[in-house]
């Protein structure tokens, strides 16, 4: 499955860190600047960006600024902005900008998720469908995710709840590299040493329901993750 693409804009590293991890965790594919120049210029470079979300108080360029420098050659794109202010002079000028929405900080991540997950849908960029898909086709092998089984020629394993949410996210990615830190905040909530040791140990097993089919691999992609390859 294709991630939604978003281009995030945020001057704090902390916040910009945890925002980026989170929205990962939740499936989308996120590149962060710490300005808003950068941004533009990171914007101009890719042309799939689903949305963008602008920090308004940035250094160098505001969000502001680069929303309207974004206007001048896409007019649809949807822009989310962030900001410590709460005038309302401000969220005025956000929305004469041509902003979809915007949020003040600070803020609950929820929120933020389902603000975005809302301005996608209207904007026709986000399948909630394909999302909450149940059923996945490895290979040979039939995965249901909600009834946590994988099955083959008549053959059936019962999966345990994180080794079935562990596929399901290889499953989404397939192909592509599964960020480690993703998978750890998404699943054990917590991207700690022994919790990484705890998911090698699930990557194990399921390499082991899986190796009837000599198409299907998981490997290790040194440093960042592991990658499902089905040919």
């Amino acid at each position: 499955m294709e991630k939604v693409k978003i281009l995030l804009a945020e001057d704090d590293p902390n916040l910009g860190k945890i925002l980026k991890t989170y929205l990962e965790a939740k499936g989308f594919e996120v590149n962060l600047f710490a300005n808003g120049e950068d941004a533009l210029l990171g914007f101009h470079k890719k042309s799939d960006y689903a949305m963008l979300v602008l920090d308004v108080m940035m250094p160098v360029m505001d969000g502001f600024t680069m929303a309207a420098n974004v206007r001048k050659s896409d007019k649809l794109i949807p822009i989310l902005f962030l900001t410590a202010k709460s005038l309302e002079e401000d969220k005025l000028r956000g929305f004469e900008l041509g902003g979809d929405d915007y949020i003040t900080k600070p803020f609950n991540m929820e929120l933020l998720l389902a603000r975005i997950n809302a301005i996608l849908r209207r904007s026709g960029k986000f399948d909630e469908e394909e999302q909450n898909r149940m059923e996945y086709t490895i290979g040979t092998y039939h995965f249901n995710y909600e009834h946590q089984k994988l099955l083959r020629e008549g053959e059936e394993q019962k999966l345990t709840s994180k080794e079935a949410e562990l596929l399901k996210l290889l499953c989404e990615h397939e192909n592509e590299t599964l960020d480690r830190r993703v998978a750890l905040n998404k699943i054990w909530k917590d991207d700690s040493y022994f919790n990484a040791r705890s998911m090698d140990v699930y990557i194990t097993k399921l390499r082991k329901y899986l190796k009837s089919d000599l198409n299907i691999q998981i490997i290790n992609v040194h440093g960042i993750g592991f990658k499902l390859l089905t040919r």
